[in-house]
């Protein structure tokens, strides 16, 4: 008899942001033109259970950093539910017991080189969480918190009064790790924490977050394009396109049998050591203005199987043998 599922830890139910992206109201007035809104993520929804990573992928733009600020709280969301440890995440975040929810979440930055203020020492960039959230106040135990940090991620406790200048990308990475870690976090949200990274140096900072991982039992939700990385880490993959989730699985079932045509498209761009005579897939077209989607299948322009019911109906997110999937083709059986 299998063991019930627990319930999620994090749940995001038709979670949707848009943003007013319009000319100013005296120029659309002149110009006689409508507001302009931009859909940037429309109507996802998934579970990520504790202790495990999902990842989402996608080409650049899809709207994968968005749910990143949604789940982190940076943005509020248009419509949608974020339940986070069977709380509303958003609701409690306007509350005072919002800061220390802002504990138990907390995220990685996609360029190790923006995100560390650069006029601070790594104690005090480390060690602003711990004041800010009242979890430290004696300067002798703050520093000593700050070294276990430190070296936590594989960094010396020395260099705490050392610059973010004076560390090479895969190190200030790691700083921001130590940073994200300081409030003892439950769910880390990594926004392609190695996008800005050497090949040697991504793999030294993932492994170190999958050591974290396993020690303190951390959630992770982890943006990417690099879908190598994806299969290194996740245990879980969704696949976004234009602000849309077109598939999710399990990650052997998604490499093994990916179903989408969007998913087969990025997999076959991917290079194979052994198919080194083939000539590659690229991914074909480029991907529509998110001002003014395709109607129907937003994939329809690039797809080889899209048919008449493609362009017109709009296809929702069905469980199809156990995995999730918005696309006509897969639905009807056409592919």
């Amino acid at each position: 008899m299998t063991a019930p599922r627990s319930p999620a830890l994090v749940q995001a139910n038709d979670l949707a942001m848009t943003f007013d992206v319009s000319a100013p109201w005296l120029n659309r007035v002149i110009e006689r033109k409508p507001r302009t809104l931009l859909h940037a993520v429309d109507g996802v929804s998934f579970e990520i259970e504790k202790g495990k990573t999902l990842a989402l992928v996608g080409e650049s733009g899809c709207g994968k950093s968005t749910v990143a600020r949604l789940l982190v709280g940076l943005y509020e969301p248009t419509r949608g539910t974020l339940q986070f440890d069977g709380l509303d995440a958003h609701a409690v975040f306007k509350t005072p017991d919002g800061l220390k929810l802002r504990s138990r979440i907390q995220m990685i930055f996609q360029d190790p080189y923006a995100s560390l203020n650069p006029r601070w020492i790594v104690e005090d960039i480390v060690g602003e969480p711990l004041i800010e959230h009242g979890m430290v106040t004696d300067p002798a135990e703050l520093k000593a918190r700050v070294g276990e940090l430190l070296t936590s991620v594989g960094l010396s406790a020395l260099d705490m009064v050392k610059y973010p200048h004076q560390f090479s990308g895969g190190q200030r990475q790691r700083i921001s790790i130590a940073r994200a870690l300081a409030t003892n976090p439950e769910f880390l949200v990594c926004d392609e924490p190695t996008s800005a990274l050497d090949v040697s140096v991504q793999a030294q900072v993932l492994n170190i977050m999958k050591d974290l991982q396993r020690r303190l039992g951390l959630t992770y939700l982890f943006i990417s394009h690099n879908l190598a990385v994806v299969r290194h880490v996740s245990d879980q993959v969704g696949v976004m396109y234009l602000g849309r989730l077109v598939e999710l699985a399990d990650k052997q079932d998604l490499f093994a049998n990916p179903r989408h045509p969007y998913t087969r498209m990025l997999l076959d761009a991917i290079p194979k050591m052994r198919d080194t005579g083939r000539a590659r897939t690229p991914v074909q077209g480029e991907v529509p203005n998110p001002l003014s989607p395709p109607t129907g299948c937003a994939f329809n322009p690039r797809c080889p199987h899209a048919n008449e019911r493609c362009r017109t109906e709009r296809p929702q997110l069905l469980t199809i043998h156990g995995v999730k999937i918005a696309c006509h083709a897969v639905e009807e059986g056409r592919l």
